[in-house]
């Protein structure tokens, strides 16, 4: 409420509908104003174990992304199936090709990897899975540390060397976002706390993450909001499939079932 005694917290908007924001008033003082922030921001010295928070156990290759199955010929695989706009997942069955006893992508159909690297205890686990739905179609990955509710490092992508290159890339920086295509990095936003947040403005925030989205577009991704769909991947309570660090969960059973078949 606007009353006195209460903090004047105030947004000015000249559309409702569109949001379209004029300016904000904190504490009685105008933060911001015709889209520029007006005031300095002191920063904060965030702790060690804050700042800290992305631990892969050892630096990931090509092979920790590899989906290997014994024997050879087409195998029965559990595919998640992005539904876009929506959180909710469908359970695919799709028949893929073994090659040398190995999953790979199949951009003709859609079906690439994605994976859930554990990063909060340093196991070097990954735990690889089939996605569909992102329509990618260039050699590419896209690496998250922001995956609901574990936030857990997710990387989905077309070659397994660019996700090994992606997780890696965001080790260093300490947590975030990151794309790469064909060895080179072509987006980032660091959130380097827990992962999660940036120590940056937020004009310079939201520059890198239009880098990101900018990123999913470069890699052929043409569905709404795919940052949104890659990070709920691993909520492991909305159904149908989601990936966890113990592998992949099919929620409408509340078990776990294998990536491959037969």
């Amino acid at each position: 409420m606007i009353a006195p005694g209460r903090y004047a917290d105030v947004m000015v908007v000249r559309n409702l509908a569109e949001l379209d924001i004029e300016k904000v008033i904190a504490r009685g003082k105008v933060i911001v104003e015709g889209g520029k922030i007006k005031i300095d921001i002191p920063s904060y010295p965030y702790p060690d174990w804050a700042t800290g928070s992305v631990h892969l156990g050892h630096r990931l290759k090509s092979m920790d992304f590899s989906l290997k199955h014994p024997g050879s010929g087409k195998v029965q695989a559990n595919v998640i199936g992005v539904i876009e706009n929506q959180a909710p997942t469908r359970h695919l069955r799709m028949e893929v090709e073994l090659i040398d006893g190995e999953v790979k992508v199949d951009m003709g159909r859609d079906i690439v990897k994605v994976a859930l690297v554990e990063r909060h205890k340093g196991t070097g686990i990954v735990q690889v899975g089939l996605i569909h739905g992102f329509g990618f179609d260039k050699p590419c990955a896209i690496g998250s540390t922001v995956a609901h509710d574990s936030h857990h490092m997710l990387v989905v992508g077309t070659n397994e060397a660019d996700m090994a290159l992606a997780a890696n890339e965001l080790a260093t920086v300490g947590g975030g976002q990151v794309v790469v295509q064909q060895g080179n990095v072509i987006g980032m936003v660091e959130l380097p706390v827990a992962g999660l947040m940036s120590t940056e403005r937020a004009e310079v925030v939201a520059e890198k993450a239009k880098t990101v989205l900018d990123g999913f577009r470069a890699c052929g991704c043409t569905i709404n909001n795919p940052n949104m769909q890659l990070s709920l991947l691993a909520l492991v309570v909305i159904p149908e499939l989601r990936l966890s660090d113990l592998g992949l969960v099919d929620v409408t059973k509340f078990d776990f079932i294998p990536v491959l078949e037969g």
